[in-house]
């Protein structure tokens, strides 16, 4: 028995169009928060565990000279969070996938970015209920905002800003390795030690060699060390940091963020269009 492959109607064309059209699946991805109750407790509930486990675990002996290291992880468990959540997108792309919904997207009149950037689009509020949670629960444990409110709100846009930057990445994935299995090991191994060998956790300075230097350059350090700074995060008479990327975190943030969605938006968006064609 032979399948044929699905009937690929002409996009509609024009700007209005298509962020039509993203809006649609945006809204298509956020409905599904709600109506697929163990995907809203993970988001949920994962955060919460985060937090706890690296206050109380590892609050009690790791010391921050001037500071408590409460208020220093809280700024590392952002980041590594919308870093992980950054798969939900290839999850999902991938599980549509799996039950034919890409093929019924590719079947009508739709642009072809609009699928991906529906998705990634809608997984920043994934990302910010995450952070929401986060931030409640921080504050229970003892973590506080230092700076400004404006400064603060420019701190969780970074980190939504950066997540959105990684599911481009994720969305390319998915649609080379239609798995959802498959994306959660693979993302797995990946932002693991990314996020882990940095100043997520603990001071880059207190890493040997190759790994200071790996830390002091990773994006996800530069994230986190943006994110303590409009917090208000960093203690009083703390070094200056030596790297250039640690000295200018928001700015090297934004290029490196920049630079991804340059890179997988685009091949992303031709992967899918290629996909329809086959």
């Amino acid at each position: 028995m032979t399948t044929s492959n699905p009937i690929t109607i002409p996009e509609r064309s024009g700007l209005g169009a298509t962020l039509s059209d993203i809006a649609v699946i945006a809204q298509r991805n956020v409905i599904k928060i709600v109506r697929v109750p163990d995907v809203l407790v993970f988001v949920l509930l994962s955060p919460i565990m985060f937090v706890l486990l690296f206050a109380y675990v590892f609050g009690g002996s790791i010391e921050i000279e001037g500071g408590s290291y409460r208020e220093f992880l809280i700024a590392g468990t952002f980041a590594q969070t919308v870093a992980f959540g950054a798969t939900f997108t290839g999850a999902g792309i991938a599980e549509d996938m799996q039950k034919g919904i890409i093929n019924r997207f590719r079947s009508l009149p739709m642009s072809r970015i609009a699928v991906l950037a529906g998705r990634t689009l809608s997984d920043v509020i994934y990302n910010a209920l995450s952070l929401i949670i986060m931030s409640l629960t921080g504050l229970l444990v003892g973590w506080r905002i230092r700076g400004s409110i404006l400064e603060a709100l420019a701190g969780f846009l970074l980190l939504l800003v950066f997540a959105y930057a990684l599911s481009w990445i994720m969305a390319y994935v998915a649609l080379n390795v239609p798995s959802p299995e498959v994306i959660a090991n693979a993302s797995f191994m990946v932002i693991f030690p990314l996020t882990f060998i940095a100043n997520t956790f603990v001071p880059s300075d207190n890493l040997p060699g190759p790994l200071k230097v790996f830390a002091e350059w990773n994006p996800v350090s530069a994230v986190t060390q943006a994110s303590r700074e409009f917090f208000g995060n960093i203690p009083a008479g703390t070094p200056e940091p030596t790297a250039w990327s640690l000295q200018n975190p928001a700015i090297y943030t934004l290029l490196w963020s920049a630079l991804i969605v340059a890179i997988f938006a685009p091949l992303a968006v031709r992967r899918y269009g290629a996909a329809a064609k086959n």
